[in-house]
């Protein structure tokens, strides 16, 4: 295995947002030779075929990844075991089999036992996304400056994880290594949590009765509104990542409703001190994300996509 990014042939199984993303990224890069890809829907391949990203589209996820050097599934964490299963018998000898999900224990206790000796299996998550989906969604600058964080197994081959680390890299991405669990841990209060928090808002902004929808519309200042961009997020995956890391998100969530209860008492009892110190504190945190760049100071309609340059 090469630190070099090109593959010759790189297969993904599923084509939206992020499969979408990682094939125009991918194209533009020059990173592969070869891309093929299947989705579930005819209708999806049908739109794939008429995008014309990819060299080739077939219908059955076995034929996809028949010669592949790279497979990466692109589909909710639930689906990642069964499709491993029916995928194993057609994996290259030496191939990297790789992920995208928001989960990385689930997908390894689900995936690992299907995988066939002489394969690499390297899990992958980029943390990056919008609120949209389907084979239209995806766009190269996707994953410029966000994270990729790779969590393989104990004992995976090192150049595997350093070949599928380029590659990421190649595409904008900073890259980081982690254990699946520790993954699961962090990400459940940096990512699921704040997601559970928004479907929750929003929910119960409809269920408000003295509320009327056109006001919430209407009157939706930046934090709702960002609830709302986060809410509307693909449901069947969040509905995965919940269930698939039910442990880690629970207890993140306890955490917060001890917190939350804090801050109850503190407004109850008038505690202006309280309310000032946490929300001194909690605005540093925002400073400091902004300062690692990983986000930015600007309003939101002031902000522009990174721009992903062509190879030469």
């Amino acid at each position: 295995m090469s630190t070099n990014p090109h593959f010759q042939r790189v297969a993904l199984i599923g084509f939206g947002l992020i499969g979408g993303s990682i094939a125009r990224a991918a194209k533009l890069q020059g990173l592969a030779s070869e891309i093929v890809t299947t989705a579930r829907s005819e209708k999806t391949r049908a739109r794939v075929i008429e995008l014309g990203i990819v060299d080739k589209v077939v219908a059955t996820n076995a034929e996809a990844v028949k010669d592949a050097d790279l497979v990466i599934l692109c589909i909710p964490v639930g689906a990642c075991g069964p499709v491993a299963q029916e995928i194993a018998a057609h994996l290259k000898p030496g191939a990297i089999i790789s992920d995208v999900g928001s989960v990385k224990g689930a997908v390894v206790k689900d995936m690992a036992p299907h995988l066939p000796q002489g394969v690499h299996f390297v899990p992958a998550h980029p943390v990056a996304g919008t609120e949209h989906s389907g084979p239209d969604s995806g766009f190269a600058e996707l994953f410029i400056n966000r994270w990729c964080i790779l969590t393989p197994p104990d004992g995976t081959d090192a150049g595997a994880v350093a070949h599928l680390r380029a590659f990421w890299a190649a595409m904008g991405a900073k890259v980081e290594v982690m254990t699946p669990d520790h993954h699961d841990l962090v990400l459940a209060i940096t990512s699921h949590l704040p997601h559970l928090i928004a479907y929750t808002i929003v929910g119960t902004a409809d269920e408000l009765a003295q509320v009327t929808e056109s006001e919430v519309i209407k009157f939706s200042a930046g934090g709702f509104r960002d609830f709302t961009r986060i809410a509307a997020s693909d449901p069947t995956m969040w509905r995965d990542v919940f269930l698939a890391n039910k442990e880690a998100v629970l207890e993140m969530l306890g955490t917060f409703t001890e917190d939350l209860a804090k801050l109850t008492r503190a407004i109850r009892r008038g505690d202006g001190d309280a309310l000032f110190d946490h929300f001194t504190r909690t605005r540093a945190i925002r400073r400091g994300i902004v300062e690692i760049g990983q986000d930015s100071a600007a309003a939101d309609f002031g902000r522009q996509h990174g721009q992903l340059e062509k190879k030469p």
